[in-house]
């Protein structure tokens, strides 16, 4: 039996986010089931952090976390985030949501501009006429690097003095007096508080505690990879999005691109993979929005983006179980929100004091409560 004063399951963005700030407040051991952190969503999303995801409480977070993304770290290490413009693009009958997402852009973002087809054309000269009726630029969107990401917070956690241990599949969780025991087919931790960071297996973890589940719900979402046109210099194309029902597509390396038809498909917690109806989905979208023929799948891969039922993120202590704190449901948005659900989750872990820029965005600890979903 080992004991330590937080034991966090999970080491995706969320768990490794979380845990780089346990280390401040005490010992902290990260148990990953797979061989490598980042296995499942985090190093499967194409990662590129815009406003055209989630509610007024996501684009929040993501206000919240842009500048930090964009940051060097101190030790001289690459940026998460380096800029690379995003293209919102409407059909004639997606205006009025085209509109809709302007209007957040001026809440939220600083750098941006509505243009018309022949603009977003010079931009991605591919794209027919009918399919960018009109179309929003923001200069400010990042290209995300998820490996980037969940390697400087491990070494935040190994710096700290805090552990992964990975191939810890948790088979076993269980209160235990004032905390917690958690086996695993290797060892046994016990710890004050747990943090539940499991991803897609969240309510698994859960149910193992005994502890209520929240109905979280794990969605498969495919993107594929295809050479872009011939002679085409597509480097510094943007990330190009509908903003509604559609795909969306960003150049990859020298001479591809990457598209997802933003397939969003219910399924239990697994080893995602991707289905054919969803690769021929996506090849036709684009097929259908631009002069492409796509002729070749080169690669394709699943992740899985898991959603709590108000598809908000989950994040605090347990109703019903003292120590078992939820850190869940960041859905597509995870790695782009992850400084800010980071300060929220360690102000709720800890009572720290609530962030004074929070409220100036209207966010509140009773928005993220599990205690939401009764």
């Amino acid at each position: 039996m080992r004991t330590v004063d937080t034991i966090v399951i999970g080491a995706g963005i969320a768990g490794l986010s979380l845990a780089a700030r346990c280390v401040q407040h005490g010992s902290v051991v990260v148990l990953e089931a797979e061989s490598a952190p980042g296995y499942h969503s985090s190093g499967r999303s194409v990662a590129h952090a815009h406003f055209g995801l989630g509610d007024e409480v996501v684009r929040a977070l993501t206000a919240l976390s842009m500048a930090r993304l964009a940051q060097v770290p101190q030790d001289g290490s690459p940026p998460a985030g380096t800029v690379h413009p995003s293209l919102h693009i409407a059909d004639a009958g997606q205006l009025a949501a085209l509109d809709e997402l302007e209007a957040q852009h001026q809440r939220y973002a600083a750098d941006f501009e509505r243009i018309g087809t022949a603009e977003a054309q010079a931009l991605v000269p591919i794209l027919k006429r009918e399919a960018a009726a009109g179309a929003l630029l923001d200069r400010a969107a990042l290209k995300l690097d998820a490996d980037t990401m969940l390697q400087g917070h491990l070494r935040a956690v190994r710096a700290g003095g805090g552990e992964l241990v990975a191939d810890a599949r948790v088979l076993s969780v269980a209160r235990d007096g004032d905390g917690w025991n958690v086996g695993t087919a290797g060892e046994n931790y016990m710890a004050k508080r747990i943090v539940n960071a499991a991803g897609a297996w969240v309510d698994v973890v859960a149910a193992m505690a005994g502890v209520a589940t929240i109905g979280l719900e794990p969605r498969r979402r495919t993107v594929i990879s295809f050479d872009g046109p011939a002679g085409e210099d597509i480097a510094h194309w943007p990330f190009t999005k509908t903003v509604g029902e559609g795909f969306y597509m960003l150049p990859e390396g020298t001479g591809r691109l990457l598209a997802s038809p933003m397939d969003a498909t219910p399924c239990e917690p697994c080893d995602a993979a991707p289905e054919e109806i969803d690769i021929a989905t996506g090849a036709h979208r684009v097929e259908q929005a631009t002069t492409l023929e796509i002729r070749r799948i080169h690669h394709s891969w699943a992740g899985l983006r898991s959603f709590a039922p108000d598809e908000r993120p989950v994040v605090g202590f347990a109703a019903d179980a003292p120590g078992f704190f939820w850190f869940a449901g960041q859905g597509g948005f995870g790695l782009q929100t992850s400084p800010a659900l980071a300060d929220i989750a360690e102000a709720l872990l800890f009572g720290l004091e609530w962030p004074d820029e929070f409220e100036r965005y209207d966010l509140s600890p009773e928005q993220f409560s599990p205690a939401r979903f009764g």
